[in-house]
């Protein structure tokens, strides 16, 4: 995750969020089953190298992901988003601000270098 974390040093959020804050949700029950599976998908993935390549988010994670977004941004997107009455309803945020964390996605997860 190296690559990942020196873009998000970069980034405007390294000041005001860390890895937890946009990638586990907020109350405690369901950040600790949140890392449980987490963990557990990484350690099978990593062990057995079956990974997919380049390592993208599950669904329950992309939700996960909205959800902090829209927490942290509420008064930027709600008119984004206010007319949605399921999760499909609006585009995700990932889908115009896909690099805003990590930068460009490239093979491992990691980014690509802007020249």
């Amino acid at each position: 995750m190296r690559p990942q974390y020196d873009s998000w040093l970069r980034s405007s959020h390294h000041n005001v969020a860390v890895c937890v804050d946009c990638h586990l949700p907020h109350g405690f029950l369901g950040k600790y089953v949140a890392k449980a599976e987490n963990g557990y998908h990484h350690s099978k993935g990593f062990t057995f190298q079956d990974f997919h390549e380049p390592v993208m988010v599950k669904a329950k994670n992309a939700a996960i992901l909205q959800e902090n977004c829209l927490r942290c941004h509420a008064d930027l997107t709600h008119e984004l988003v206010s007319g949605a009455a399921a999760p499909g309803d609006s585009l995700q945020c990932v889908h115009c601000h896909a690099s805003a964390g990590h930068g460009e996605v490239v093979g491992l997860g990691g980014m690509r270098e802007k020249n």
